[in-house]
């Protein structure tokens, strides 16, 4: 009996063996990495320069004197957005730009003047600051006992951790060379303190990535084509502090997943 026991103990074991070597192809096949996002097609440079796309993936512009693998300065990446916003702008008059944490619309910046002398490569807020949005929950009067327990000090190295993270995000924002971008254009050229990125309204279905996307993927489809950079990986911390930065620059907003 005890024999017969270990017999089909053995069997049992044998046969769940075989059914998780069977299943794990499967499970490896629900798991491999989705296919490329889209990148959209630039028109052909008829000048020899290199062509530049917002966002939208159809509002472009030839860069003249601009060669493959060069980037360009701070200064003139800044313009070449502005000339493009202004384009965009005139091909959509009756859209308005929303601006970050204000329910008031606003244009883009036109491009300035040679003889404006305006400073256009300073980011023009701060980043928003858990100070100014109330105090830490007092203690005992959070969801329940398992929330009784936390100390201020918990609560101020949580925001501090939280303001660095942010903060991050910011740099990275501001910065094309922390974007890993190749022409000089980072994503405050074209959204500035990330205005008009609306993290509320995801998931959403992006016309330009041919599927319902999340932020994160929205964000890597803008490095990829108007900064010209790679994608960055889905726990990238890059990515993640973007993410962070955008979604706290609309700190109040409601939700509203699917909004266009």
């Amino acid at each position: 009996m005890i024999r017969r026991s270990i017999a089909l103990a053995t069997a049992a074991g044998c046969a769940a063996i075989a059914a998780a070597v069977a299943y794990a192809p499967r499970i490896r096949a629900q798991q491999a990495p989705s296919t490329p996002m889209p990148i959209h097609q630039v028109p052909q440079a008829k000048d020899g320069g290199v062509v530049v796309m917002l966002c939208d993936g159809k509002t472009s512009m030839e860069v003249k004197g601009l060669k493959t693998g060069e980037s360009m300065s701070h200064a003139q990446a800044v313009e070449v957005t502005r000339e493009l916003m202004a384009k965009w702008q005139a091909e959509h008059p009756d859209e308005k730009w929303q601006m970050a944490q204000t329910d008031e619309s606003s244009q883009p910046v036109p491009a300035p003047s040679a003889a404006s002398g305006a400073n256009v490569s300073k980011p023009s807020s701060n980043v928003p600051s858990m100070e100014n949005t109330g105090k830490a929950p007092i203690k005992g009067q959070q969801q329940g006992d398992t929330y009784a327990s936390f100390t201020d000090r918990d609560y101020k190295i949580w925001k501090n951790e939280t303001d660095n993270f942010v903060a991050e995000g910011k740099k990275i924002f501001h910065s094309d060379k922390e974007l890993g971008g190749t022409i000089g254009v980072s994503c405050d050229m074209c959204h500035p303190d990330a205005s008009n990125t609306h993290p509320e309204t995801y998931p959403k279905y992006q016309v330009q990535l041919q599927k319902v996307a999340l932020l994160r993927d929205m964000i890597d489809w803008c490095i990829e084509n108007p900064v010209k950079g790679k994608a960055l990986d889905p726990n990238d911390p890059k990515l993640r502090a973007l993410e962070a930065y955008i979604l706290a620059q609309r700190k109040g907003v409601p939700l509203d997943y699917g909004k266009h």
